[in-house]
């Protein structure tokens, strides 16, 4: 109730945000979404699954959802031997659900959607990469174009990039839902898109780096630096003196001091210098306790390129 309420108060500027966080809610592998007026859950253990009905009777109780969807299909579920499902707890659920992030709305897709539907744990930084945008913006790993929606009023034109194409058909959805017109996506591979636009000596005042995970185990982190230099590398030669760098790392195995140290070299390699402007991590609706690291795994720095 308390980790409710402490949300609502939160929630002034969307009808999309994280009501219960796992660990740092002192609920173990239990996430919850609100989307306007449905609920969306995931039970990731055995212990927390064995208690979902208790779970969506206090939500229906404090919450008041017209439905609550259990989206438990994470491969997870399947290390603590538990079936992979999708299924209606409470109500009914739509295909689609209409939901604001400040002046933008979305259609999210709970049944089928990444994670419950949406990325939540990036509307503040949004809101604070708003504060810089400017120029030409490019949105690299877009999905449902959070960013280039939400920074797209500052900006002359957009560019969002992102390999699926259910991803770009929904950023263009949602930029014609919102009367958008200076949006193009395009469903490109990122990495060869940085080198084509580099090829073509593009230029962009701002640009998002928001890739999905590159390291899911510490055996992966090697190849995750790579990924982050390179991606890092071919933006901040894209970018223009004086331009702005918002550039994130939901990896968890990634350290801060892994993550700073990678894009530093990036830099160095660029041949630019760069200075920190904010060091920001995951919404408030998605707490972190200082005791368990694990709960802190969003890195979101914001750089300007100096020269």
């Amino acid at each position: 109730a308390a980790a409710i309420a402490f949300r609502d108060d939160l929630a002034l500027d969307t009808t999309a945000y994280r009501l219960v966080h796992g660990e740092a809610d002192r609920l173990p592998s239990l996430i919850v979404d609100r989307y306007g007026d449905y609920l969306v859950l995931q039970a990731l253990s055995q212990g927390i699954d064995r208690r979902v009905p208790e779970i969506v009777s206090a939500l229906v109780e404090l919450a008041q959802p017209k439905g609550i969807l259990a989206r438990n299909d994470p491969r997870v579920r399947l290390l603590e031997g538990l079936e992979q499902r999708v299924e209606v707890l409470h109500g009914e659920v739509p295909e689609r659900i209409a939901v604001r992030e400040g002046a933008i709305e979305y259609q999210v897709d709970p049944w089928r959607g990444q994670k419950t539907g949406l990325f939540l744990d990036q509307r503040e930084n949004r809101d604070a990469a708003l504060r810089y945008a400017r120029g030409r913006l490019l949105d690299a790993f877009s999905y449902n174009g959070g960013f280039a929606l939400a920074l797209a009023a500052r900006c002359e034109s957009v560019l969002a990039v992102d390999i699926s194409d259910d991803a770009v058909a929904r950023i263009r959805e949602n930029a014609a839902r919102n009367g958008i017109a200076n949006v193009e996506a395009r469903a490109m591979n990122v990495f060869d898109e940085l080198r084509e636009l580099e090829r073509q000596s593009a230029r962009f005042e701002t640009i998002v780096l928001d890739p999905p995970a590159f390291a899911k185990n510490k055996a992966s982190i090697n190849k995750a630096l790579s990924g982050y230099k390179e991606i890092n590398l071919r933006a901040l030669k894209l970018l223009t003196p004086g331009g702005f760098l918002v550039t994130c790392s939901c990896s968890y195995n990634v350290s801060e001091d892994m993550f700073v140290d990678v894009v530093s070299a990036a830099a160095a390699d660029a041949g630019v210098e760069v200075s920190l402007v904010e060091k920001r991590a995951q919404g408030r609706d998605h707490p972190i306790l200082i005791n368990v690291p694990e709960t802190y795994y969003l890195k979101c720095l914001i750089l300007r390129k100096l020269a």
